[in-house]
Parts: structure tokens; C-alpha cells; sequence
């Protein structure tokens, strides 16, 4: 039977089941790149009474668009066309892979008819296989579906279902004739998984930890993933049921309330701060919360952390002093503990900060911007519901050792720490919370990556702050190895004159050399949040953030030059 939509007095198709899908699991905007083969697709997302399409500059920001729209609204989509445009958006959905982020990434393929004759399409590779990305994307994503006109609804439900549950992204090549094929809309919501907790591996992971916990004090250690999972919820419930003294990596700062009392700061095993070492590596029972270890968020593998001593809680399954007790969700352990403080009935002492150092003097007007005065000054700066995000360099570390405000959400990408990731994934954040404003940190030889990006804030009539890092090149890779060498060096570009050359007409733009300059750039974006605030800020080739320098030590042996 076919369906028409009493909406449009058109056929219901695949694609606008499809659509409706997105819809309902919170999608409001899609992002993408039109090519020949979505083309058709792309009229029933523009005719879509509650999708919007936001057309990217390339397919590589387009991806990075709906990784950060992802990573703030828990689901978004991505279209590109076949071959060239879904090799293009790879780079932005490994790192979505990598860093648990949910995009549906929504390939336009060629008819069945013409993959069928096996035909030397444009955009193949003239071979007559047409599964050959579909086989790529199988390393990238959670799910994938080459969908078929019988089976297609069932196929969509199917991989959503998988990127909603295992936060990763997940692919779907859309034919051309499979996404008009007609069909019904979804009877019923998309079916949740259930089950996911034993009541036999909570119970006697309940026992071991309560054996554990005991009277002492119990230590929090938090990342991404409770986030990602969607379990904040219960680990604020945990750190509200007693003091407990509390960190997240760098992976997942902002994950907490950074201006708590019991906040202790960013745990990076050898690289943090000495207080925040001891309360983590010396606590008489540690929680790791959704913890993930890499080397750039641990000081290179050089935390310590005695298993004897923690409960570690995962996505899937927990362990106590390294017992594992599966299958057991994290927000179900999480809640556990938190009943396991309430009812024994004690108040630990209060958390107990080293003393406070005097807070340097403000710099005089004309004095020379430094590393330490411009992630001062911003952090002063943000305020609540400002999203940050710090592309990976002196940028991110420069930030991460600094407490935010309470409601700032900090996003960057220190796993997959793509170069560049971070400007269009501001414009996908922007997008996700318009009424947030976002902050964009970045280098300048990140920023000339994806800097085509920069006039869809305008089209899209968003108002960021955009603060570029002008210090002559890669000085993270400088910082590494080859202090002078042309590898390391990029094209200078007068920055302040490329908003207006990419399309933004109504901004600031300020080029920052001395703190009274940074003072007035940043008074002007607080003043002025109707527009695009754009700061070029000028600092030293080789200076780096102490949080930089201390992992970059750790990273390379000193190179004579």
C-alpha cells in the first residue's frame, strides 16, 4: 500500500522514514554536502517539517559539525554523496568513533539498477564493486547498512538503535531508488534495549563494594563517558551523598561543577598538580567513573593507581578491587554507591585545599601577551552556558588546568586530537544550542585547516567568539621536535581580514600584541554578543603552556638543535 503524506500530499518514502527517525530521537538540523546521488534525499530533508539542513563548506566540516552538535544533543546526522564525499567526512567520523560521539553518517549511492549492471559509475572506482566504503566504514562505525527496499525500515531501526546505544557512529548508503522507495511511517517509537543489568552482578557488586568502602572515604576519579552514557545524573547523586573529593581527566573537564569545594582539579598522572596526585593515587578507596586512559590525558601512561583500592565503574560492567561484575550498566553501579554513602550514616571530614597562591598582579596595558596572561584572562571572561572548545594544542592544555565556571561546558579532542577539528565542530555546537554562546579556541596553523568554515556562523546567524592563536606556526610539533625546522612553519595570513573575505559582514575583529589590547578585545565580546567577535592574539613561536610543557617532556627526548 502506499502512504501519502497528508502533510505534503506526496508518497512517504524510505527517506522521510529516515527523517522521521532522526526526528524523534532529538535531531533538528542535518549537516552535509550536496552531490548528485543525495540530491533527491536532500529536498525531503529541506520539505522535513522539523529538520533543517545546514550545508557545510566540505564534507570533512561537515562532519566535524555533527560531531560537536553530537556531542551536546546525544544524536546528529551527517549526508554526503558517494565515494568522494563519504572518503572526504572519514577523518571526522573516526574521530566521532574514537571519542564515543552518536553520527548517523547518510550516504547517497547509486540506484540498485545501475550497481546491479555493475557499471563504471563517476565517483567509483570503475570496478563495479560499490560496497568498497561500505567495507572502509565497517572499521569506523558501530553499524552499517547497505539498505534495500524490503528490508530498509528494519535496517534503519536497527543501526539508530546501535548508535543510540553505544554512543559511535553508525553508516546507511542510501540508494537513490531505495530512498524514494514508498513506505510506512514508524508505528511505534524506537525500541530501547532493556536488561542491561543483572540484579545478581548488582547485588553482589553492591556487597564487594560495600566491603571495600566500608568507613572510609570515598575518592571520585571521573571522564567522558559518564557523559557520553548519559549518567551524570547518578554520579552528581554519588558526590552529593557524602564529601567525597572528586577529579576528571582532561578528556571529561566540565563533566563536573569545577568551582566545588570538593572539586580537586584535572588528574594527569605524573603531569598534575602534586595535591591532586596524592588525593587520587593515595585515596583509601578510589572511583573510576567511565574512566578511559590515554597517553596524552594521563602524562603518558604514568598514572598509579592501585586496583586493590578501586572500583572501577565501565559502561557495560563494574569490578571491585578487580573483580568484574557483569553485565551491570553504570548509572545502575553508580546509583548503588551513592545508596551505599546514604546509608551507613557517616559524614567524612571536609576536602582540605593546599593554600591558596596570591593571585599574580594584573599586567600592565602595554606589557606583551604571554601564554599565562591569555588563558588567564579568558577563563575570567567566560561566563554560564558559554561552550568552549579548544582545538589540540596550547590552546587545549592551556585551558585544562584552569577552572571553569559552573554551566561552562568545555569540549576538545584529545584522543584523536585532529588538527583543526575544532572550527567547524563550533559551528555544529553553535547550531545544537543557539542560545549558548561558543567560544572557539584555536592555533593559527589548525585554524588555516578548516577556516572555510568561518562565514557559516554568519549564514546560520550565530554570534561566537573566535580567539586565533597566532604563534607562527606548529608549536606544539615545535615543542616536540624542531624548534626551527620548515616543517613547522606556515604561511603567515593577515587573519582580522578573513572573516569579511569568507562572508561575515557583521563583526569585530581585533589584533591582539599587548594585555591592554586582550582587555579591550574581550570587554568588546562581552558587550557586543549580537555579533562575531574575532581576536588574532600574538604570542612568542615557542612559548607553550607549563601543562604542555610538562606531557611534551614526557613525550620526546630533548633534540640538540
Amino acid at each position: 500500500m502506499i502512504v501519502t503524506d497528508p502533510a505534503t500530499n506526496s508518497v512517504y518514502t524510505v527517506g522521510d522514514y529516515l527523517l522521521d527517525r532522526l526526528a524523534e530521537l532529538g535531531v533538528t538540523e542535518i549537516f552535509g554536502v550536496p552531490g548528485d546521488y543525495n540530491l533527491a534525499f536532500l529536498d525531503h530533508i529541506v520539505a522535513h517539517p522539523s529538520i533543517r539542513w545546514v550545508g557545510s563548506a566540505n564534507e570533512l566540516n561537515a562532519g566535524y559539525a555533527a560531531d560537536g552538535y553530537g556531542r551536546l544533543r546525544g544524536m546528529s546526522a551527517v549526508v554526503t554523496t558517494f565515494g568522494v564525499g563519504e572518503l572526504s567526512a572519514t577523518n571526522a567520523v573516526a574521530g566521532s568513533y574514537a571519542e564515543h560521539v552518536p553520527v548517523v553518517h547518510i550516504v547517497g549511492g547509486p540506484s540498485k539498477d545501475a550497481q546491479g549492471a555493475r557499471r563504471a559509475l563517476h565517483h567509483s572506482l570503475g570496478d563495479g564493486d560499490f560496497e568498497r566504503f561500505l567495507r572502509i566504514s565497517r572499521e569506523i562505525t558501530c553499524a552499517q547498512a547497505n539498505l534495500m527496499p524490503a528490508t530498509a525500515c528494519r535496517e534503519i531501526d536497527r543501526v539508530l538503535s546501535e548508535v543510540r546505544e553505544q554512543k559511535r557512529p553508525g553508516y546507511l548508503l542510501l540508494s537513490t531508488d531505495v530512498a524514494r522507495f514508498p513506505t510506512e511511517p514508524p508505528a511505534a517509537p524506537l525500541p530501547r534495549y532493556t536488561g542491561g543489568t543483572s540484579p545478581r552482578a548488582l547485588a553482589m557488586f553492591t556487597e564487594a563494594a560495600q566491603k571495600l568502602i566500608g568507613d572510609h572515604r570515598l575518592t571520585v576519579l571521573a571522564d567522558l563517558l559518564v557523559h557520553r552514557l548519559q549518567a551524570v545524573a547518578e554520579l552528581e547523586a554519588l558526590l552529593v551523598a557524602d564529601v567525597v573529593p572528586h577529579a576528571t581527566l582532561m578528556w571529561g573537564k566540565s563533566l563536573l561543577d569545577e568551582s566545588s569545594p570538593n572539586f580537586l582539579g584535572i588528574y594527569a598522572g605524573a603531569a598534575s598538580a602534586p595535591w591532586v596526585r596524592e588525593a587520587i593515587e593515595q585515596a583509601p578507596v578510589l572511583v573510576t567513573a567511565g574512566v578511559v586512559f590515554t597517553d596524552m590525558v594521563s602524562g603518558f601512561f604514568s598514572q598509579r593507581i592501585d586496583p586493590a583500592r578501586t572500583i572501577d565503574v565501565d559502561q557495560y560492567q563494574s569490578s571491585v578491587a578487580g573483580e568484574v561484575f557483569a553485565p551491570l550498566e553504570m548509572g545502575a553501579a553508580l546509583h548503588a554507591l551513592a545508596s551505599i554513602l546514604t546509608e551507613r550514616g557517616i559524614t567524612s571530614p571536609p576536602v582540605t585545599p593546599p593554600p591558596a597562591a596570591p593571585p599574580p598582579p594584573t599586567p600592565s596595558r602595554d606589557q606583551p601577551v604571554t601564554q599565562e596572561m591569555l588563558w588567564d584572562r579568558l577563563c575570567s571572561a567566560l561566563t554560564p552556558g558559554n561552550v568552549v572548545l579548544a582545538d589540540q594544542g596550547t590552546s587545549f592544555y592551556g585551558m585544562a588546568d584552569h577552572r571553569l565556571p559552573h554551566g561552562v561546558t568545555f569540549i576538545g579532542q584529545p584522543l584523536w586530537g585532529s588538527i583543526g577539528y575544532t572550527l567547524p565542530a563550533a559551528v555544529g555546537a553553535a547550531v545544537a544550542h543557539p542560545e549558548r554562546r561558543t567560544v572557539l579556541l584555536i592555533g593559527d596553523g589548525a585554524a588555516q585547516l578548516t577556516i572555510q568554515e568561518l562565514g557559516t556562523f554568519s549564514r546560520e546567524g550565530l554570534s561566537p567568539v573566535i580567539v586565533v592563536v597566532n604563534n607562527d606556526g606548529y608549536t606544539v610539533e615545535r615543542a616536540i621536535h624542531g624548534e626551527t625546522a620548515p616543517y613547522n612553519d606556515i604561511v603567515a595570513w593577515k587573519w582580522t581580514e578573513v572573516p569579511r573575505a569568507l562572508g561575515v559582514a557583521e563583526h569585530l575583529a581585533f589584533r591582539v600584541q599587548n594585555y591592554g589590547e586582550l582587555d579591550d578585545a574581550l570587554t568588546a565580546a562581552a558587550t557586543h554578543r549580537d555579533r562575531m567577535v574575532f581576536v588574532e592574539v600574538v604570542l612568542p613561536r615557542l612559548e607553550i603552556p607549563p601543562l604542555l610543557g610538562q606531557l611534551v617532556g614526557n613525550l620526546a627526548p630533548k633534540v640538540p638543535h
